[in-house]
């Protein structure tokens, strides 16, 4: 399973482990998503802990799987899914901590900006390669996570930032050893558990109605220009030199 969930005393740890980079499938996305609303609504759930295993925490979509499915179907399940997800995220009824470990790219910024808290360990970098793949989307995720003009230079460039680079912004909480992760998170999570769940729950609910950008009418934005670029032609040719698979196999 590319997501599990397990329950402990009042924290739900959410892992996601679809080998070999963690890129998730389209059912991946919806998987992750369905977990978190679960979460959610669970009245035993008081905090949630998103994890990953693995070499990295999140790669973004599966762009073969994309590349190997006729017509757009694919692409559209996963512009869905990653919407699904993250707003699973940014709405879950109690607060989101993610453990950030190893590389976390595209959508993995979308899960990671949608959070409320961020450890990571010290080996973890962030980015939005996107323009890469001829797509765009979350740039609303990353500006969660640094000052804008930061932002648009790594989101231009495509180039990565550690997560060490993002304590002095307060976006990332602290910085651990990979093995000590789990455990920082954990404490976290561990001292919002510890709270009244009732007070807790409200307090998230009020903190997004402050929130001054709608992250799920920002990022549905963003997809919207991803939709132009592969009715031009230009995200598959970027997506095929990406992923080696045939030209013209979705024909």
């Amino acid at each position: 399973m590319p997501v599990t969930s397990e329950l402990r005393d009042g924290v739900r740890i959410v892992t996601m482990d679809a080998p070999p980079v963690n890129a998730l499938t389209v059912q991946g996305w919806f998987d992750l998503a369905a977990t978190l609303d679960f979460a959610s609504t669970d009245p035993h759930t008081r905090v949630v802990v998103l994890r990953a295993e693995g070499r990295g925490f999140n790669a973004g979509v599966d762009i073969k799987e994309m590349q190997s499915t006729t017509g757009f179907d694919a692409l559209l399940g996963a512009n869905k899914g990653c919407y699904a997800a993250f707003k699973a995220v940014y709405e879950c009824s109690v607060p989101v901590i993610a453990a950030v470990n190893g590389f976390c790219l595209g959508g993995g910024v979308g899960l990671v900006g949608n959070a409320d808290i961020v450890v990571a360990s010290d080996d973890a970098f962030f980015g939005v390669p996107e323009v890469n793949q001829g797509a765009l989307g979350a740039a609303t995720h990353m500006a969660r996570l640094v000052p804008q003009h930061l932002m648009r230079t790594l989101y231009f460039t495509a180039r990565t930032i550690k997560a060490a680079g993002l304590v002095q912004f307060g976006s990332v909480l602290s910085v651990h050893p990979r093995e000590e992760l789990l455990d920082a998170a954990l404490e976290v999570a561990a001292e919002i558990a510890g709270k009244n769940t009732k007070v807790i729950r409200a307090a998230k609910e009020a903190l997004n109605g402050i929130d001054p950008i709608d992250v799920n009418k920002s990022y549905r934005w963003e997809q919207g220009f991803t939709f132009e670029l592969n009715l031009m032609g230009v995200s598959d040719e970027l997506r095929d030199d990406f992923a080696g698979t045939d030209k013209g196999a979705r024909k």
